[in-house]
């Protein structure tokens, strides 16, 4: 056992002048499965790379852990798996990797392959393998699940559970339920360490949001309250003010007296009017630092269109196919004949194996001009939004990228600060921001798009979980129409109100 002592750890951005940390101190056991958890643009990745050393940081980090970052780069993509191992841990034997690789379900034949032939799946399942059998390794591990099938997921989540010691960087909350046993949070003004999983810290974060809008309910009256009081206060005050200067000593004998009365009636009034000026500050700083601290989960909106048909959308017997013809009997059909209808207000859920043809399906029904048979009947005047996987081609600014889509950028940004951009996220290029945050400029201008039917390809890649909890409350709120696919196992139980498994052809 050997501990992690990060002590007032500050760091910024080049040209950045607010810091992404600033005196973070924290302590981790290096036998713990901490899932590491946060906003985008929050640092979690900064973080690992300032544990490496990778970064050069302000503060200290002292440990005798050897720490170790995944994805590791591999330089080479034509080398073998076996070749691999002679440059991560050459002192293990191959049979021990075999070993290490049957934990997680996966054949020992991706050892001779050229690792750039290994799907994802297989090059993280490798990876991870040779990383962990390095000696006094401590892993840090970013996001290993991105853009993996459930299958994959799980099978990474079980080879986890049985490791001790690693940082996981993750938005899947299956595989941090799974896996972790601490949670360390970087939240809006400090960071927390949790000892439970995922759920565990989901029920403390559910009972903190409870009590803090209780909270700032109560502050908003008091601040109110004390705002009528403060003004009736000034108004009296005032008004005695006047009568006491006005008073004429020569016209009335007892005039000196009353002026006497009056005044101290004033002053006393100004005392009480401070004390409710002070009263209503405390409340309004209160306020300040709830605000501070707070993590929100604003409400989402999505301006759905009711369609004109019942039926929005039916689908028979459609087979994409990986050429431009159509001929199954040599083998191009992507997948199984996949057949169903989308009634108005329901959301069908994709599942199956990457490579499966679920991406390729969504395109179709979208308009792409892609070789398929089988027939699709769409409602008439169908108005669709499209949330494509990918995230390359977006550049410039947000004005230009809403200009392009057609929508509005004021609703494009406030619909972005609800999903936690900063002020300096929202001038930015979009080519500059993170993965997550170029995620969220998709999302947001899918949501600014009236549609009867919104077609989202895997919308929730680099993520964070608040946003996911966002995007679930909307859907639940709300009912839009959906075509989905997704991997997170959460999200589609949550949203979905059917699921569809595709199967490869």
């Amino acid at each position: 056992m050997s501990i992690i002592n990060v002590n007032n750890l500050t760091y910024y951005y080049d040209g950045c002048d607010e810091a992404v940390y600033e005196n973070v101190s924290f302590t981790l056991d290096t036998t713990w499965k901490t899932g590491l958890i946060g906003r985008n643009g929050r640092g979690k990745t900064t973080l690992l790379k300032l544990l490496t050393g990778e970064l050069e940081n302000g503060g200290a980090v002292n440990t005798k852990a050897e720490f170790l970052y995944f994805p590791f780069d591999v330089e080479d993509k034509n080398m073998t798996g076996g070749e691999l191992i002679g440059i991560i841990c050459p002192e293990v034997q191959e049979w021990e990797v075999i070993r290490e690789l049957s934990y997680m379900g996966t054949d020992c034949e991706i050892l001779y392959r050229p690792f750039s032939t290994l799907s994802g799946g297989e090059q993280t399942r490798l990876l991870l393998c040779l990383l962990f059998l390095r000696d006094n390794a401590f892993l840090l591990i970013d996001e290993p699940t991105n853009c993996l099938d459930l299958d994959a997921r799980e099978a990474i989540g079980d080879y986890l559970k049985t490791k001790s010691g690693f940082i996981l960087v993750s938005h899947d909350r299956d595989l941090l339920d799974k896996c972790t046993d601490h949670i360390l949070s970087l939240n809006r003004s400090d960071t927390e360490i949790i000892n439970g999983n995922y759920s565990v810290w989901k029920e403390n974060f559910d009972r903190k949001e409870a009590n803090e809008r209780m909270r700032d309910k109560k502050l908003k009256s008091e601040i109110g309250h004390l705002k009528a009081a403060a003004e009736r206060s000034k108004k009296w005050a005032d008004t005695a003010e006047g009568r006491k200067i006005g008073i004429d000593p020569t016209k009335t004998e007892k005039s000196p007296d009353r002026r006497a009365i009056e005044g101290a009636k004033a002053k006393a009034m100004m005392k009480r009017m401070k004390a409710v000026e002070s009263r209503r500050q405390t409340a309004i700083d209160e306020k300040s630092e709830l605000l501070k601290n707070r993590e929100y989960i604003d409400t989402l909106k999505i301006p759905s269109i009711k369609a004109k048909s019942a039926t929005v959308l039916s689908v028979q017997n459609l087979v994409p196919y990986y050429c431009d013809y159509c001929d199954n009997d040599n083998g191009n059909a992507l997948c199984e004949p996949v057949s169903f209808t989308l009634s108005d207000g329901e959301r069908l859920c994709l599942s199956g194996k990457n490579g499966c043809g679920k991406s390729t399906i969504l395109k179709i029904i979208a308009g792409a001009d892609i070789s398929y048979s089988g027939s699709i009947a769409k409602a008439p005047g169908l108005k669709i939004s499209v949330l494509p996987q990918d995230t390359e081609g977006l550049c410039g600014t947000l004005d230009e990228f809403s200009e392009r889509l057609g929508v509005d950028a004021e609703l494009v940004r406030a619909i972005l600060a609800k999903l936690g951009f900063s002020r300096r996220e929202l001038i930015s290029r979009t080519e500059n921001l993170s993965a997550g945050q170029k995620k969220k400029v998709l999302i947001a201008g899918s949501l600014a798009t009236p549609a009867n039917l919104y077609i989202w390809d895997e919308p929730l890649n680099f993520v964070d979980i608040i946003s996911r909890i966002q995007l679930e409350r909307l859907l639940g709120a709300n009912t839009p129409t959906m075509l989905l696919a997704e991997h997170d196992r959460y999200f589609c139980e949550n949203t979905g109100t059917k699921r569809l498994y595709i199967t490869k052809g």
